[in-house]
């Protein structure tokens, strides 16, 4: 017999650190990982005996990217805790906040990150000396999106304005109006980013999965919502934990999550989202869609970078929406009296399905925080994928090169954000005697 390890020691263009192994017997593939080793970040004991109005701003700091859903996830879930009912204003500029995020992140990845790989380009910058035109355009829709979240969050990267029961203050005026024109500008580039996307040249490899999303009420899902688990089933937020659990694997630093009861992979992020919600996409959204002929459901996860290229087009439209319907006006912000209780919430990250869940005692003090990552929820399904791609690309080529190279451009068409889902730690006891 003869073994044989495909390695990728360092994952490039994603966020944080990991690597995949392929290991080959006799020349046929006998299994496939996602070996994440960033350490371990411990999120969720930092948070435990600090005061709740703590938690916004510590869980921005998970994500340097996707800082909004951490911090609208949690007070979402410490909202029902705290049986808090936030105004419609206050809610309207929640979904600003998040259009913001998707924005910057479907933008960065879009151009810098994943469409490299369908040119052989090795990066963004060489890219751009092949498409000048299109990387400057979606830089700039990249632009816009970080601006619409300093004036919304204080900041663009781990904004500092967001509360539990709403925002510390309302944004200026000036700056919101000021930012109408750009985001009409943004909305026909998105369209045009979309349709550049649309003509890549795609592998032809698909993979049956079983999509999980939010489902909002009657709306694209954002910030809301029970969950859609396929396109024929529904749970309240609340049985999140009968449906799906974590488990641990000894070749990576982040939990796996599966679903119950046959422990299988699921599907999260921009494929899922629009395969089980594609109808409540905007009217411009959904009709670039049918344009591009967008299959549904869409099983190339290749293709998600199209997923990702109407979503852009979904944020900018449902931004400028709210721009023009002006400044929220009442409180912003719903007071609370801290009591004792459990909440959760799921929300959707630029990268898929986010979880929280924390329980809080009558001094309004973190008792346990638990957050699962879309990154975790999407491990599993990324080494099916993995298993399936390298055996099907041995029955044709060699070339070990040729075939790590198409698997490290599969791992990035998930857009993984490892440094998120990298929050446990096994401590191992030994008592001297």
């Amino acid at each position: 017999m003869s073994d044989e390890l495909v390695d990728v020691p360092i994952l490039t263009r994603v966020e944080g650190e990991g690597a995949l192994t392929l290991r080959l017997r006799d020349g046929k593939l006998v299994d496939a990982q996602l070996r994440i080793y960033e350490p371990p970040r411990l999120f969720e004991a930092l948070l435990r005996g600090r005061p709740l109005e703590d938690a916004p701003d510590i869980t921005a700091r998970i994500c340097g990217i996707c800082p909004v859903a951490y911090q609208m996830s949690a007070v979402h879930a410490l909202e029902m805790a705290l049986g808090v009912m936030i105004s419609p204003e206050i809610r309207r500029l929640r979904r600003l906040l998040y259009c913001g995020e998707w924005i910057e992140s479907h933008a960065l990845h879009t151009h810098l990150l994943q469409a490299p790989d369908f040119f052989d380009a090795a990066s963004g910058i060489e890219l751009a000396q092949r498409f000048p035109e299109e990387v400057t355009r979606g830089l700039q829709l990249k632009k816009f999106g970080n601006r619409l979240l300093e004036m919304l969050g204080g900041r663009a990267i781990h904004p500092i304005n967001v509360a539990v029961g709403g925002f510390h203050r309302w944004p200026p005026r000036a700056e919101w109006d000021a930012l109408i024109p750009s985001f009409e500008w943004g909305l026909e580039a998105a369209q045009a980013a979309a349709r550049w996307v649309a003509t890549f040249p795609f592998p032809d490899f698909e993979q049956d999965y079983e999509s999980v999303c939010v489902a909002g009420p009657g709306e694209y899902p954002f910030n809301e919502g029970d969950i859609a688990i396929g396109p024929s089933m529904t749970i309240p937020v609340a049985e999140y934990e009968q449906h799906f659990a974590e488990r641990q694997v000894a070749h990576s630093t982040a939990l796996q999550s599966v679903r119950l009861p046959a422990e299988t992979a699921y599907l999260v992020g921009p494929l899922a989202r629009i395969n089980l919600q594609r109808e409540h996409l905007r009217p411009v959204a959904r009709r670039l869609a049918d344009e591009i002929g967008f299959e549904n459901p869409c099983r190339n996860p290749y293709r998600a970078i199209v997923a990702r290229g109407l979503e852009l087009v979904q944020a900018y439209e449902e931004a400028l929406t709210i721009l023009r319907e002006g400044v929220p006006r009442g409180p912003s912000r719903i007071s609370y009296t801290p009591r004792a209780g459990q909440g959760c919430a799921a929300t959707e990250a630029p990268r898929g399905l986010l979880y929280h869940h924390y329980e809080v005692d009558d001094a309004g003090r973190l008792v346990s925080a638990r957050i699962i990552p879309p990154t975790s929820q999407n491990q599993g399904q990324i080494e099916n994928d993995l298993r399936a791609y390298a055996t099907r690309q041995l029955l044709t080529t060699t070339r070990r090169d040729v075939i790590a190279t198409g698997c490290e451009r599969l791992v990035r068409s998930y857009d993984p954000c490892i440094s998120c889902a990298t929050h446990f730690l096994k401590v191992r006891w030994e008592d001297a005697v």
